[in-house]
């Protein structure tokens, strides 16, 4: 009948059969009128059409979706292990030699845990703060995204997250961290795909051994252990709140870094464990603390990543390609950094050195021979980590006079000899003492004290630049030489950590010097991948030369431009300006330690008349002083004689300490 009365219709709106309706007359704005609402009723569509409509849309929106999960769901991994050990890149850590962390490079992951085995505490603390219907949802919480996304539109910005644990566990083991709208629907389809690949419990076990805790750590275990010092099965309910507000700003949140704030955070999640009744208002409020208290302190400052980047660069010149964690044990002494740190700030930031143009400074410090035990490459390793003691190469002014004298000595010449301070030329340069005037005769001892140019230069020429150039590289000093006049004052350009290498020869007695910074390298399971060897190196210089010339270096502190530096025990040493006051050092020894100081712009800029025997002096007593606390006085020649001892020579090197104790008992 209907189907009769759909055809009778058609026909008559078609003109096939039927008769035709009775025109009505109506008046030309009422036809009109009429024929437009006609038209737009023409253009809504009936039921039926409507009903077509949304068949199709329904097979086009299946039909898309379905091409959309095919193609970001393609490949989707059919196991997921437990086991991370060999899903990760190794770690490095750099400890002192008195068993501070100096510094983590890589990531450290602990051992994988299973959350039936913690208190119960510690699951819902993480569930608590992160994902409260982690046990209702399906791996996407719905209701949790509208939440969001409302709380985002009425902030007017992006105050909330949406995603749930399951997602984050996804994020974490499959995708990158890029932010797009095809990682987001391969995000959502690996939850879901976990969701029906796990159970809750191994789900979360899963996230907990992969979350990022900061400080490097991965999982659970490595941030219990190393924040806690204790295993995750042991965690008290504090503490596991610290851990559960950490991932979301694991910098921010750092117990070692700011532990005000880490309890801030871990508060937060106490107020959230009893609001989803994991708590009772009463234990959550008894368990807050104002400040977390961690088993461990921090880190070493910044300062001594100068140092700890030198060592990583050698790391693998001992061990080869590194394809598993290493131990690596330095020879830094933690306590000596940190007053090498303190005094090099201090010195940079007083109102002398802001007034006389001084930006930059760096300090080394070493044993007798060459165990580094302080650097400081410059005043704010995140400001700049270029290393100003292993990667700068400057003037050394005349700190460079060291290898002058030492080829003298070579060639008969003594500290009690005598030359004459007149005014020279060479080849049309004149080179000039510091207070522009000539002092005649004298010992060249005291033109090392004074630090005499004239006679720097006479005596360079005398025994010939070619030598001086030979026994600087004698000494370790392999930067570039240009074997002119000059030379004599410190023109050519090196490092610190050559020039305070070629000091602890002489204070040592005249054994080569290697400076150096790994003891030893441990492995995987303990076992030792690099041991440094006990063997002595060989002698570089006469022992009678080498007392000679802690001779004149002692007269330089006691009398001469760096008196400044005098302690409370013999030591030597020397100043170093160059023109223009680009540079100032000052580098000397006692029979325990060997520092070097410099003291400058990066921009090589003039500072304000400063010299070696004035900051850098200051400093180098600042710091030594500190240093030698608790440590017993003792003259330069014992610790030359024991070293002589050490490598089994004979008698006839008996008398070398002769030039130590003679400067000593003149002192």
């Amino acid at each position: 009948m209907a189907q009769r009365e759909f055809k009778r219709r058609t026909s008559v709106r078609k003109g096939s059969t039927g008769s035709k309706p009775k025109k009505k007359r109506v008046s030309s704005a009422g036809k009109r009128k009429g024929s437009l609402f006609a038209r737009l009723g023409d253009m809504i569509p009936g039921p039926e059409a409507i009903a077509k409509f949304i068949v199709l849309g329904s097979i086009w929106v299946m039909v898309l979706g379905g091409g959309v999960v095919a193609y970001y769901g393609y490949g989707l991994p059919d196991k997921v292990s437990f086991d991370v050990a060999s899903e990760r890149k190794p770690s490095i850590r750099v400890i002192s030699i008195d068993g501070a962390t100096l510094a983590t490079y890589g990531n450290r992951y602990g051992t994988p845990v299973e959350v039936r085995n913690l208190p119960d505490y510690v699951g819902q603390a993480f569930v608590s703060i992160e994902d409260r219907r982690f046990y209702d949802h399906f791996g996407v919480d719905i209701v949790g995204i509208l939440r969001a996304t409302w709380a985002n539109l009425s902030s007017g910005r992006l105050a909330e997250g949406g995603s749930t644990i399951t997602q984050q566990l996804a994020k974490n083991l499959f995708l990158s961290p890029e932010k797009s709208f095809g990682r987001k629907i391969e995000e959502v389809l690996l939850a879901i795909w976990l969701e029906f690949k796990f159970d809750k419990q191994q789900i979360l076990s899963l996230y907990l051994n992969r979350i990022y805790f900061g400080s490097g750590l991965y999982g659970i275990d490595a941030a219990s252990r190393y924040y806690f010092g204790t295993d995750p099965r042991r965690l008290n309910l504090y503490d596991a709140a610290v851990l559960a507000g950490l991932p979301k700003a694991p910098s921010r949140y750092n117990p070692m870094v700011d532990p005000v704030k880490s309890a801030e955070r871990a508060n937060i999640v106490l107020d959230a464990m009893a609001s989803t009744g994991a708590l009772t208002n009463a234990r959550a409020e008894r368990a807050k603390q104002t400040r977390v208290r961690t088993a461990r302190k921090a880190d070493a400052g910044p300062g001594v990543r100068y140092f700890s980047d030198w060592v990583l660069d050698r790391v693998r010149d001992y061990v080869g390609y590194v394809d598993q964690d290493l131990l690596v044990h330095t020879t830094l002494d933690s306590r000596l950094q940190e007053i090498a740190e303190f005094n090099l700030e201090r010195a940079l930031e007083s109102n002398g050195a802001r007034a006389k143009n001084v930006t930059q400074g760096a300090l080394l410090a070493m044993t007798p021979d060459g165990a580094v035990r302080a650097m400081v490459g410059g005043r704010d390793y995140f400001e700049s980590q270029y290393n100003r003691v292993t990667q700068a190469r400057r003037q050394p002014g005349s700190v460079f006079k060291l290898f002058v004298y030492l080829a003298g000595l070579d060639k008969s010449l003594g500290s009690n000899d005598w030359m004459r301070d007149v005014p020279i030329t060479i080849n049309g340069w004149e080179p000039r003492n510091f207070d522009r005037q000539h002092h005649g005769t004298m010992s060249i001892r005291d033109a090392v004290a004074t630090s005499n140019n004239s006679i720097a230069v006479q005596m360079a020429m005398e025994v010939g630049l070619g030598t001086v150039v030979q026994k600087a590289r004698d000494m370790g000093v392999s930067s570039p030489l240009t074997a002119e006049p000059s030379l004599a004052l410190g023109t050519s350009e090196v490092s610190m950590l050559e020039l305070t290498g070629a000091y602890a020869i002489v204070a040592n007695g005249g054994f080569a010097v290697f400076p150096h910074a790994v003891s030893k390298i441990i492995g995987k399971g303990g076992e030792v991948l690099y041991q440094r060897s006990d063997e002595f190196p060989g002698r570089l210089m006469n022992p009678l030369h080498a007392g000679e010339m802690n001779n004149m270096l002692s007269a330089v502190i006691a009398k001469g431009t760096g008196r400044n530096a005098i302690i409370d025990r013999p030591a030597a040493g020397k100043t170093g300006t160059t023109s223009d006051y680009r540079d100032a050092w000052f580098i000397g020894y006692t029979s325990d330690l060997v520092a070097g100081v410099w003291v400058g712009n990066d921009n090589g800029s003039p500072m304000d008349e400063v010299t070696g025997g004035g900051l850098p002096a200051t400093l180098w007593h600042d710091f030594m002083l500190h240093a030698h606390q608790n440590i017993p006085v003792r003259s330069l020649g014992k610790a030359a004689l024991a070293r002589s001892k050490k490598v089994g020579e004979d008698e006839s090197w008996r008398d070398f300490t002769k030039g130590f104790s003679a400067s000593s008992k003149k002192e």
